[in-house]
């Protein structure tokens, strides 16, 4: 019974996450390329490949790999090597999407907490720099995938669907290429995202005590700095918590599947709890950093409203004539 109401949670989860992914991703690029949100050139550039990652996690996990295989099963899409060739896409996509998050984690630690390499690392040409070195070896260190990969039945000669292969899940050599894909876009980041943020956080703490130490003791008056500093705070806890709390089922399921001997059992149900959870980062990762700002907020604000201005124009013009 749990088994068949996940299949019909499933069978409604990633339509709509595309549906909702797809033009919140395009909107958010579209929106942080104007340059009219109040932030740094070099902030912004994280943002928008950010949230260009993310966009391809939508389109190559959720709408490539998981809708169209369920909904269209025998379109080309299906055949192995397309399949095949979509995982290493997918993969790499993610690993991007989270590093891309990581590194603009660490310029943002940076810039609060070492001022003094501020002006050297927080640059637009070292986050280009930075997301490039990022995109290149993210696709490179994913091509490994494609080949363990294998037909899982054949249509007229033509190889369909995509299985582990057997040497895949019997090697030692691939058992540790996964433990260190893993490790790269899962628990290591994992690891940095908590550790940055919780730094950082301490930081503020720390300086706004003084602050606010200071400001009293000298005018009495309350320091209005310090409530940017709350503010700081609570969106550092929201980015930390977020990826902790999307990743960690996914974390735990491949860390007691291979360091401690779970048999692989693809399609389990908590595998597919895990990847649900995993891909639905893609439609908050950015946000959390965008949708606190009050001038995104408006700029969002004017692109919903403006298409319903149109249609309202064209109605009456419609109607006039």
């Amino acid at each position: 019974m749990g088994s068949w109401i996940l299949e019909q949670i499933i069978a409604i989860y990633y339509p709509v996450l595309a549906a909702i992914g797809v033009p919140v991703n395009l909107l958010t690029i579209l929106i942080l390329s104007r340059g009219e949100c109040g932030l740094s050139k070099c902030i912004t550039r994280y943002l928008v490949v950010m949230s260009m990652a993310d966009l391809q996690v939508i389109i190559t996990d959720v709408l490539l790999r998981t809708v169209f295989v369920m909904y269209f099963p025998l379109s080309f899409l299906n055949f192995t090597p397309v399949c095949s060739t979509n995982f290493v896409l997918a993969f790499a996509a993610t690993l991007i999407s989270v590093w891309f998050t990581v590194a603009f984690t660490l310029d943002r630690f940076l810039a609060i907490c070492y001022q003094n390499v501020k002006a050297k690392y927080c640059t637009e040409r070292t986050a280009t720099v930075i997301m490039g070195i990022v995109i290149v070896f993210g696709y490179l260190i994913s091509v490994p995938w494609y080949f363990t990969m294998g037909p899982e039945y054949n249509m007229d000669n033509i190889p369909r669907g995509c299985v582990w292969k057997q040497t895949f899940l019997t090697l030692t050599s691939w058992a540790s290429f996964e433990l260190l894909m893993f490790s790269l876009f899962a628990w290591f980041p994992f690891f940095l995202l908590l550790l940055l943020n919780s730094l950082t956080a301490r930081h503020i703490l720390m300086s706004g005590r003084v602050r606010r130490g200071l400001r009293c003791r000298n005018t009495g008056d309350i320091d209005p700095e310090m409530e940017n500093r709350r503010k700081s705070v609570v969106l550092l806890f929201c980015i930390s918590g977020s990826f902790l709390l999307l990743w960690s089922t996914q974390v735990t399921y491949v860390l007691s599947e291979r360091a401690f001997g779970t048999p692989y059992v693809k399609g389990s149900e908590l595998e597919s709890v895990a990847f649900m959870l995993q891909v639905l980062s893609a439609c908050t990762n950015t946000a959390i950093y965008v949708l606190t700002q009050n001038k995104f907020r408006e700029q969002m604000k004017r692109a919903v409203r403006y298409p319903i201005y149109i249609i309202i124009k064209l109605v009456k013009n419609s109607n006039a004539s």
